[in-house]
Formats: structure tokens, sequence, C-alpha cells
């Protein structure tokens, strides 16, 4: 501890303006050691051998439907046009079908549509896939450049 003593003759009201750390660091000290030691005995693990998983998971990814619509309004499916949009929905229904039979997720639709197409285009091959039991719909756009 330590002790500050005035010299002689000085005027004995003056302000001590240091502040002794020594006991903040003793506790501190103190406080470090009790959570050193209790540490331990809070986190106890109890041996248990857990079972041993060898079989594979059974979600696998859909295969994905995709869809071009150009500026004209035409739809493709992959690179194969589609006449009608009830043969779009047939092949999507068959899609849906055979990905509940295999018992895959429902596939997922991605949509490429020319940007200066009419929405009404874009919005007839939504409803048709809505009507087909299709959850999840993606519309692929041509990311910005960078620069």
């Amino acid at each position: 501890m330590a002790v500050n003593i005035p010299a002689s003759g000085g005027d004995e009201d003056d302000v001590l303006a240091t502040i002794n750390t020594t006991p903040l660091v003793d506790v501190m000290l103190v406080m470090l050691i009790i959570f050193l030691i209790t540490i331990p005995v809070v986190i106890t693990v109890i041996p248990v051998n857990l079972p041993k998983a060898n079989d594979k998971p059974t979600q696998t990814k859909p295969i994905d439907i995709s869809l071009a619509i150009d500026a004209n309004g035409k739809i493709f499916w992959g690179i194969q046009p589609v006449q009608t949009t009830q043969e779009l929905s047939n092949r999507l229904g068959d899609a849906v079908r055979r990905s509940v039979a295999e018992g895959r997720p429902l596939p997922e639709l991605h949509i490429r549509a020319d940007k200066d197409t009419m929405f009404q285009n874009v919005g007839k091959v939504i409803f048709v896939a809505q009507q087909n039991s299709i959850q999840k719909m993606a519309f692929i756009v041509q990311p910005v450049p960078k620069g």
C-alpha cells in the first residue's frame, strides 16, 4: 500500500490526484483464480457411446426445371420449344409426379425471361406452375458487371 507524505513546509490542503490501483488488481487476480478452479467443476461431461450412422441421407437434390421465355413470349423447356400452355402444364405435372413417385423433393422452377418480354408471358408460366404444385420458383437474371 502506498503512502504519500507531503514535503515539510508544504501546504497540507493539496488534493491527492492519484488513484491507487493495487487493490483492484488484487481483487481481479483472486476472481480469476476462483473462476479457473470452478469452471472444470461446472462443465462435466458424462461419457456416452453414441451410435454410428452408416446410411446415406435420404434427402436428394431435386432436378431443377429450366424454362426460358424469349422476347416474343415463346416458352422453351431447356432448349426444346413448348407449343401451348397445356403442353407446359402436362410436362410440369409429369415432373412433379415423377419426383413424388421416386420420393424426391418437388423440383424447383428456374425462369429465364428476356427483358423485353411482356409480363403476361411470365405470369402465364407462373400460373401454370402453381396449378401443378410447383412451390419453389426462381428468376435467373444477368449479374451487374463490377468495375
